[in-house]
């Protein structure tokens, strides 16, 4: 079974992540560290911790992470993709108790389960980055991470060239691309063909007899109509950290290219991800590479997402 320590910022697309963890059978979520990004910190918490209780899996803890960027940078919120609180119409109960831990918990995590940790950050990675700060030698016993964010080739999601995560903290992104070893990093070249269909959920919130039968279609179809409105063109909602998380316990979903990975952190590119991909590239280009997502194998994605949450 996979030890999965889970970074992001629950959020539509973080929480169908979590709710993807919690219901594999071959995912053991430890922790959950919530940072700032679709929502504010509080929310993500308030947010995990209401995932969390409907699953009965109040033991999980929760870590506080990032609140705002390295950078001091105003903070950009959106809540026309997410609603106000993150879960789309759905408003989880003020009465929700978080297992709440301070943000050093997550050394203690990477100790106890040193040598087979999963990270996978669907976030914003100011909270990661943070930990290579302060412990960059412990960091190195994390056995694989696996990272949402950037896009290559493709355009961006925020700007014309950089993807939500990497833009939300550009610089967090590039130390964590320069330090981490061992990467998976799933761009929107993959998680932009991640789509599923209202017909998908529909039949999904009809068979499935997991506890959170009354919150899949709904959150769903608010994260559809944000999506309708962006791009009409669009047949389904894009599951960008779901596809994350999957890749970290089945990573034959797709097929990868492998170069160094830097993120441009400042001026009008910032966030923008950058790799070598000329036909013959550098040398410097093969030296600390990133495993890159690259190809979607789309029916194999689509049969494990419907097979886990029903």
């Amino acid at each position: 079974m996979k030890k999965v320590l889970f970074l992001g910022d629950p959020g539509i697309d973080d929480s169908l992540a979590i709710i993807y963890g919690l219901l594999h059978p071959d995912i053991d979520i430890v922790g959950i560290v919530t940072g700032y990004g679709n929502v504010t910190q509080e929310q993500a918490t308030n947010n995990a911790a209401y995932l969390l209780q409907i699953a009965g899996r109040e033991d999980i803890p929760i870590i506080n992470g990032a609140k705002i960027p390295l950078s001091g940078e105003f903070i950009t919120y959106y809540p026309e993709i997410h609603g106000q609180e993150g879960l789309g119409p759905i408003r989880p109960p003020e009465t929700i108790k978080a297992n709440v831990k301070p943000f050093c918990e997550i050394f203690e995590v990477i100790k106890r389960y040193k040598g087979e940790l999963i990270i996978v950050d669907t976030g914003r990675s100011t909270s990661l980055a943070t930990a290579f700060i302060l412990e960059k030698e412990l960091m190195k016993s994390v056995e694989e991470y696996y990272i949402m964010g950037g896009g290559f080739l493709v355009p961006g999601n925020v700007t014309p060239v950089a993807e939500a995560n990497f833009h939300g903290d550009a610089i967090a992104s590039n130390l964590v691309m320069q330090y981490a070893k061992h990467v998976t990093l799933i761009p929107l070249n993959v998680t932009n063909e991640a789509i599923i269909t209202p017909h998908t959920v529909t039949s999904i919130a009809k068979k499935t007899k997991t506890n959170f039968s009354e919150l899949i279609e709904p959150i769903f179809n608010y994260y559809y109509v944000a999506y309708k409105k962006l791009n009409p063109k669009i047949g389904g909602s894009p599951i960008h950290d779901v596809l994350t998380m999957m890749a970290a316990v089945n990573p034959s979903l797709m097929e990868y290219v492998y170069r160094r990975v830097q993120v441009d952190v400042d001026g009008l590119a910032k966030g923008e991800s950058i790799a070598d991909f000329r036909p013959q590239p550098s040398a410097e280009a093969m030296k600390n590479w990133v495993r890159i997502g690259w190809k979607l194998h789309y029916k194999q994605f689509l049969g494990d997402f419907i097979r886990i949450m029903t």
